[in-house]
């Protein structure tokens, strides 16, 4: 399919920002995150914009974006709806927490209160991030999404890249004289973000493989029930030049440029942002400069693997106009 702009910046913005805060709403829960006004309005911060920005990108799509508000009428029966509404709920437990965390003291800990709504804001944040995932995964007619990985890569994805996020600004606040403070990032934060890379690593080379020597869903002789008769093949095609469904349904990538963009995808997406952790632990007064050199590899990385996830997506529709098979 044709890689529509506003869709890849939504998919890769609110994956990162709902990352971002399922990550700091579990950490309150489990009572991992200090309880300090600065670590917990910073984070809550620039989640919630990466969130709002890739929801109003969502919207620049639409021939009329004025009536987006309508697709929140449909929960019960569209993965879209269902998004919307998650998205939409997400947002009160992340201002509870907002407001909360104007009355933190340091040194003391998160109350009941204040570790349910963290624990409602990471569940919100995944909820629809995996919502975001099905409304691909779920359609039939696009082979390449109809996939068991495209869910999980998704939701690891966005703990990948929310932990990218959380890493430098905590290299902003968390400067003491501990090891860890100095490298700006909590230990099991870290170990998180490494383990969610080598996981969406390991997916998303599954899901490549998975991609590149399908089974045929449908053929011109399945799709025209004259596969009987033998060979089937396209006489002419239906129209003589490009329409709408041919540029967005049928867009075409070359095998060579989508092995060199997926080579490009895992070296900025995962080994730069590896190799800048490993580098951090090594020198770790130049810890905040190698969490924004990760931050930055991490999102090329990641937005040219979203492009490729669109870019690759062929529709059932191409049989009726000459593709032999999707």
């Amino acid at each position: 399919m044709h890689p529509a702009l506003s869709v890849i910046f939504f998919t890769t913005l609110s994956g990162a920002g709902y990352g971002l805060l399922a990550l700091l709403g579990a950490g309150i829960a489990l009572g991992w995150w200090p309880r300090d006004t600065t670590a917990t309005l910073v984070p809550l911060a620039v989640g919630g914009v990466l969130v709002s920005a890739g929801l109003l990108s969502s919207t620049a799509h639409l021939g009329r974006p004025l009536r987006a508000w309508r697709a929140f009428s449909q929960w019960r029966s569209s993965w879209l709806s269902r998004e919307g509404v998650a998205s939409v709920a997400t947002y009160l437990p992340l201002l509870a927490l907002g407001v909360g965390a104007f009355s933190a003291a340091p040194g003391t800990g998160w109350n009941a209160a204040q570790r349910i709504a963290g624990a409602l804001l990471a569940l919100g944040a995944y909820v629809t991030v995996f919502c975001t995932a099905r409304i691909y995964s779920s359609l039939r007619t696009i082979p390449a999404w109809h996939d068991a990985h495209v869910a999980p890569a998704y939701l690891l994805f966005a703990a990948y890249t929310g932990g990218l996020w959380l890493w430098p600004l905590g290299a902003i606040w968390r400067r003491g004289a501990d090891e860890f403070d100095r490298l700006g990032i909590a230990p099991w934060l870290l170990a998180g973000v490494v383990l969610a890379a080598l996981a969406a690593a390991l997916v998303k080379l599954l899901y490549w493989r998975r991609i590149d020597d399908p089974a045929p869903v449908a053929q011109i002789g399945s799709a025209t029930g004259l596969a009987a008769f033998g060979e089937v093949s396209a006489f002419e095609r239906p129209h003589t030049e490009q329409n709408y469904i041919t540029k967005e349904m049928g867009f075409v990538l070359a095998r060579r440029h989508a092995a060199r963009l997926r080579a490009i995808a895992l070296l900025a997406g995962f080994a730069a942002p590896l190799a800048c952790i490993v580098a951090a632990l090594q020198w770790l007064s130049l810890a905040p400069a190698f969490a924004a050199l990760a931050l930055v590899f991490g999102s090329v990385g990641v937005f040219v693997e979203r492009w490729l996830f669109f870019a690759q997506a062929r529709h059932v529709v191409n049989l009726y106009y000459g593709a032999r098979s999707v």
